[in-house]
């Protein structure tokens, strides 16, 4: 159950058997079928998951029913409704398995609790924070000057478990296209 979870925490330089079996103590674990969702717009994120098996992500809807995805997490990757962990406040966004998951979940409470009192842990979250900034900013800056076919070159370089394992929509509300635009762009690559 934990040994994602472990093989994570050894790449972080976690190495410690004690300290991992405390960090793993806070984890529990939940299984989710696919389209599972796992934090609502109005609700407040509580919990801080660790993808074991699946993939989840987080998007909104706009006023006439579209979606638009802002982030995925596949295997061996943390994952929340960031802001709204941080600051307690309503998501404003949902969170969903888009595939039957193994997740580990811990609670916000726990999860501060291994950032105030295992160093390493901490060093961890601020990696989590930056890479999830660097990520965003480069897709936000990095979109707005690129053309469909740039934006699904960008993807294969970048992100490739998004052409395989997510639908076409999904990919195409994260790229801004058309669902049918991606389509012609893959039929071609």
């Amino acid at each position: 159950m934990y040994q994602e979870l472990i093989a994570f925490l050894n790449n972080k330089g976690i190495e410690n058997v004690e300290t991992q079996q405390q960090i793993c103590s806070c984890f529990t674990l939940q299984k989710a079928k696919s389209k599972t969702i796992l934090v609502d717009y109005n609700q407040t994120a509580n919990e801080y998951y660790f993808v074991n098996k699946g993939c989840i992500r987080l998007f909104t809807l706009n006023k006439e029913g579209q979606e638009s995805s802002r982030y995925f997490a596949f295997e061996g990757n943390f994952v929340a409704a960031l802001p709204s962990f941080i600051d307690q406040k309503p998501a404003e966004e949902f969170m969903q398995t888009i595939e039957k998951c193994e997740l580990l979940k811990i609670s916000r409470t726990s999860f501060y609790h291994l950032v105030q009192t295992i160093p390493e842990f901490a060093k961890i979250y601020t990696e989590i924070l930056e890479l999830g900034f660097i990520v965003a900013q480069k897709r936000i800056y990095g979109f707005q000057g690129f053309d469909a076919l740039e934006k699904v070159q960008w993807i294969i370089k970048n992100q490739p478990q998004l052409l395989l394992r997510v639908s076409n929509k999904m990919v195409a509300s994260y790229l801004g296209i058309a669902p049918s635009t991606l389509s012609r762009i893959k039929a071609k690559l």
